[in-house]
């Protein structure tokens, strides 16, 4: 996640930096650092941000699921975490996500793919 990203979001959540320092569970000098651009924002921060985003923005939103949203063969989705755990919005949470066809290895990865994809681009459209 790049830093210009992460001062957006924070804003989006109406947060300061100390608050939400203490959402994720950071030092505010953490916060500081990811929206400066001199520390990289660790995964689990970026998963973390991104799912108070997903509540925030879209608390009880209807959105159809991954597997019927990318049209995912049933032997593809039955061997996908997102179908096991029924978290077909919220796929972009999960590692080992079958996207495109196979597992990615990384957060990085995966992450990478998600941010280009609809299931996880329509959870970061500002609502009006």
């Amino acid at each position: 996640m790049e830093s210009k990203n992460f001062l957006d979001f924070r804003k989006r959540l109406g947060r300061t930096q100390k608050e939400l320092a203490a959402l994720l569970g950071v030092s505010l000098g953490a916060v500081s650092s990811y929206e400066q651009n001199t520390r990289a924002v660790p995964p689990h921060i970026e998963r973390h941000i991104l799912y108070l985003i997903s509540l925030k923005q879209h608390p009880n939103a209807p959105f159809e699921k991954c597997w019927k949203m990318l049209s995912c063969p049933k032997e593809q989705r039955e061997h996908c975490p997102a179908w096991e755990f029924k978290s077909g919005t919220q796929c972009w949470l999960i590692n080992g996500t079958i996207c495109h066809g196979h597992k990615q290895k990384t957060w990085r990865e995966k992450i990478e793919i998600c941010y280009n994809c609809e299931v996880l681009q329509r959870v970061l459209r500002k609502t009006e």
